[in-house]
């Protein structure tokens, strides 16, 4: 009986999310990162100095998860939810740990380590999606709306308060371009939610588009509270770069998703 509970709401191979786990996901993330910040702590690195070196690897777990939904991937526990956030990140954190060994040793950049080993392991991947094919009438929408609404806050930068601080800009265009790849899947292809709050909110107001006051609202509020009540800069800037992870991996997950369903 506990097996069962544990494999139907934990170790599940179809998708969706329930609000039980959601809850649970999210208890387990936050012990991750009081971990991860430790480790920050002892090696003396700043965490928001991965806030690009990292979209490699972010870019190979959410890739491979797009894949294994284009059925190009097998759907196996290491590549379904959650198996595949757990796989990406102790591969993340050992990483992380052997790109500083790395870097007293032969004076290489742990971020440069990162990023070249990111960057290979995605290869294949960008091999196979350029294989299968793209879809460059939705990719292009995807990208434009994403540029256009990232744009007005890169203008009004200076005038917001919150997005004055390092790593902030970042943190809210992740999302963006999270709820641009849910409106664009949903409005125009057909595609449903999975998650649980999002799928109320969109059920309620009739469209995909509440997605984008609803990213930004959230967002910009959680960055205030962050910068407001966190003052050891280790945790500030660690909770940023989940947050930031939390909104650019599914982004790029449903996008790599849906310029490859309609190729």
């Amino acid at each position: 009986m506990f097996k069962e509970f544990v494999m139907d709401n934990f170790f599940y191979l179809h998708p969706g999310y329930t609000t039980f786990n959601t809850i649970i996901f999210g208890l387990i993330l936050g012990i991750i990162i009081l971990g991860i910040i430790k480790i920050f702590d002892k090696i003396n690195k700043d965490p928001l100095d991965l806030i690009y070196p990292l979209i490699p690897i972010i870019l190979f777990g959410s890739t491979s998860r797009a894949l294994v939904d284009n059925h190009i991937y097998p759907r196996i526990h290491l590549l379904a939810t959650p198996g595949i956030y757990i796989f990406i990140g102790i591969l993340t954190i050992l990483l992380l740990i052997i790109s500083i060994m790395i870097e007293k040793r032969a004076n290489i950049q742990y971020s440069t380590v990162i990023t070249i080993f990111g960057s290979i392991t995605t290869i294949p991947n960008i091999i196979l999606i350029i294989i299968h094919g793209i879809n460059f009438g939705a990719t292009l929408l995807e990208l434009g709306l994403w540029i256009i609404i990232s744009g007005i806050f890169v203008l009004l930068r200076n005038n917001i308060e919150t997005l004055k601080n390092r790593g902030n800009l970042e943190v809210l265009s992740a999302h963006i371009f999270d709820a641009t790849s849910t409106f664009v899947a949903m409005e125009f292809f057909g595609y449903y939610e999975q998650h649980v709050l999002p799928t109320f909110l969109i059920n309620l107001s009739g469209t995909a588009l509440i997605m984008y006051p609803l990213k930004i609202g959230v967002i910009l509020l959680v960055l205030y509270i962050i910068d407001k009540e966190v003052n050891e800069e280790t945790s500030n800037h660690m909770l940023k770069l989940a947050v930031y992870i939390l909104g650019l991996a599914p982004g790029i997950r449903n996008f790599t998703t849906l310029i490859l369903s309609f190729a």
